[in-house]
């Protein structure tokens, strides 16, 4: 399985897509190249990014366009944008690219420092609400396998294939809490419950209060 964060690079010169990808190389990320406002949106449809660096000034459709394109789109509302401008860009560039979306400017020649720092902000968060989201799947994984073992449960199979079934869940919660984050233990802690009263019940005990 690839764990990289895809970022997206888009510019319509050459050089400069040369330039970011010679900074960004270092985090180790994919580095996908768009040269156009249209060739980004194409990107978005198949892909999923953790951000995109965005140049302003681009034949065509330019960077505000483009970035008040990918905001109306539910699946990449969410999805942060740097604009890229040059130094001595119009200080209304500011304002308007603000209003399409963008949660920062980085004026060019580029600080390769400034630029990675940035960017690996965006990477990192990408990832963590990667795997949160992958936990909380998990979760409701076990919680719709274990309604449907409670469910066989409760149509009184044999003990053997009782405790079979019980077990297979069991073993299963086991792994997911190993990488369950502390936003979402309580959701464990109610599944490891049901489970252990479940047990008591095969067991002939009284179930937890």
């Amino acid at each position: 399985m690839d764990d990289k964060a895809k970022i997206l690079l888009v510019d319509d010169r050459e050089e400069n897509l040369i330039a970011l990808e010679a900074i960004l190389s270092s985090l180790d990320q994919d580095l996908v190249r768009a040269r156009s406002g249209e060739d980004a949106l194409k990107a978005l449809l198949t892909d999923e990014y953790a951000v995109i660096l965005l140049d302003v000034v681009m034949p065509g459709m330019d960077g505000f366009e483009t970035a008040r394109d990918i905001k109306r789109r539910k699946k990449t509302r969410d999805l942060p944008i740097i604009f890229l401008t040059a130094v001595n860009s119009d200080p209304d560039y500011a304002f308007r690219g603000y209003a399409a979306g963008a949660v920062d400017f980085i004026s060019k020649p580029f600080d390769p420092w400034v630029l990675r720092a940035k960017v690996s902000v965006f990477v990192e968060l990408h990832t963590k609400n990667k795997q949160l989201g992958d936990q909380t799947a998990l979760l409701r994984e076990q919680a719709a396998l274990l309604r449907e073992q409670s469910a066989l449960l409760n149509e009184r199979p044999d003990q053997g294939t009782a405790r079979a079934l019980l077990r297979s869940v069991e073993e299963q919660a086991e792994v997911v809490g190993k990488h369950v984050p502390p936003a979402r233990r309580d959701e464990l802690d109610e599944l490891t419950r049901r489970l252990g009263d479940l047990r008591r019940a095969l067991d002939g005990e009284e179930p937890s209060s």
